[in-house]
Formats: structure tokens, C-alpha cells, sequence
């Protein structure tokens, strides 16, 4: 298929609604921990510089609106270990992420406060095998605005999960980030299709400003 037929084919396919915003929010930043965020620290980290800078502007404005700030990491329990699954297999890499080490971490560069929830998990879902779903659901939450990295991997698969629980899954662009572009685009185009509304940084932030 021709790159200029894909906007047809989707569009042919009603592949272009908006879900739009909910009424309660919650600000997900999903994976930014040293070992994902420090090249030089780490094989599988990438450049996430300027993710953070706006990451943490929906941080200062979530936080004037009581709206909860959730953080993941990946973490494991030990170097041999059962519990990393068969992922590991596929990504050796992420053998590093033991639970302890600074590589599961999150970047100190983020406004974390210490009372921000973090959720660690094992898989590439926000929500798989951990509790996210029971603390959105008793908070009253609706809206998912979804942070951090991969765009293709952990970003993914925590809005495929958001939608298919009932979550507006809101993914802010200029918030997340990938380790390679061409990627990165591919799925940020499937995603705003498919699962969850791509928007600019300030729509984000005028929806939780006017909250």
C-alpha cells in the first residue's frame, strides 16, 4: 500500500472519532525511570529530555487541581528470579531492571512528590497484573491522561488497556516519546485511530486548568 493511501484507508474505516474528555482525571507518567531515561546509564534508555520538561508542566497543573499523579516502573525482584514471565526473553534488557537498583528509579528530574502513587509492573501494561484498575475505579476516575515512554511499547499497551476498562485514554504528543521516530509516529497515528485521543500539550492543559 501507498504511504499517501493510509489517510484514506483509515478514514474510509471511521477510524477518525474522538472519544473526547471525561469529568475526572487522573495523570499517568508511565516508565520514566533511569533505566529508561539515561542512555548513559542504560542499553534500552533513549533521550527524554524535553518529554520531561512538559511532563512536568501537567504535573504543576494537575497538582493545583487535586488531580492524581500516578507514576509506573518496571520492576523486577531479583536478578534469576520467576517473575519477570516470558517478556524478558523477548527484551534480555530488561533483566537490569531489578527492584533496588537505580535503573528503577524514577528520573529525579521529574517533580515527583512523595506522596504520588507508584505502581510497579512487570509487563507492558500500566494495568496488567497490578492494581490500577481497583485505585482508578474507587478514586471515581474516567479520564486517563497517559505520559511518559514507549510510544510503541508501555504507552500502548497501557491505552489498549484504558480503553477496553472504559477510560478516556488522552495521550498529550509532545509528552511522550520512543527510543527511534519512525516507530514512535506509526503508533501515535494507531493509537489517536484506534484507542485513545492524541492531543497537543496545551489542549491538555486547558482541560485540566478549566477542570
Amino acid at each position: 500500500m501507498k504511504e499517501e493511501d493510509i489517510d484514506g484507508v483509515y478514514q474510509r474505516a471511521g477510524l477518525t472519532h474522538q472519544l473526547g474528555f471525561g469529568q475526572r482525571p487522573a495523570l499517568m507518567i508511565v516508565d520514566m525511570q533511569v533505566g529508561f531515561t539515561e542512555p548513559e546509564k542504560s542499553k534500552i534508555a533513549g533521550d527524554f529530555g524535553s518529554q520531561i520538561e512538559v511532563i512536568n508542566k501537567l504535573i504543576s497543573v494537575a497538582r493545583g487541581k487535586e488531580t492524581p499523579v500516578i507514576f509506573t516502573a518496571i520492576a523486577y525482584e531479583a536478578e534469576k528470579q520467576a517473575d519477570r514471565g516470558l517478556w524478558v526473553n523477548k527484551i534480555p534488557a530488561l533483566h537490569s531492571l531489578v527492584r533496588g537498583s537505580e535503573l528503577v528509579e524514577i528520573d529525579s528530574r521529574l517533580r515527583r512528590d512523595h506522596e504520588d502513587l507508584i505502581i510497579y509492573k512487570k509487563f507492558a501494561s500500566a494495568f496488567f497484573g497490578t492494581g490500577l484498575y481497583s485505585i482508578l475505579s474507587a478514586k471515581g476516575i474516567d479520564t486517563l491522561i497517559v505520559t511518559g515512554c514507549t510510544t510503541s511499547g508501555c504507552i500502548r499497551a497501557t491505552v489498549v488497556d484504558a480503553i477496553s476498562y472504559g477510560f478516556h485514554p488522552i495521550i498529550p504528543l509532545e509528552a511522550i516519546g520512543d527510543r527511534a521516530q519512525k516507530p514512535h509516529e506509526a503508533n501515535i497515528y494507531d493509537i489517536n485511530a484506534k484507542y485513545g485521543d492524541v492531543v497537543a500539550i496545551a489542549v491538555a492543559l486547558d482541560y485540566l486548568r478549566n477542570l
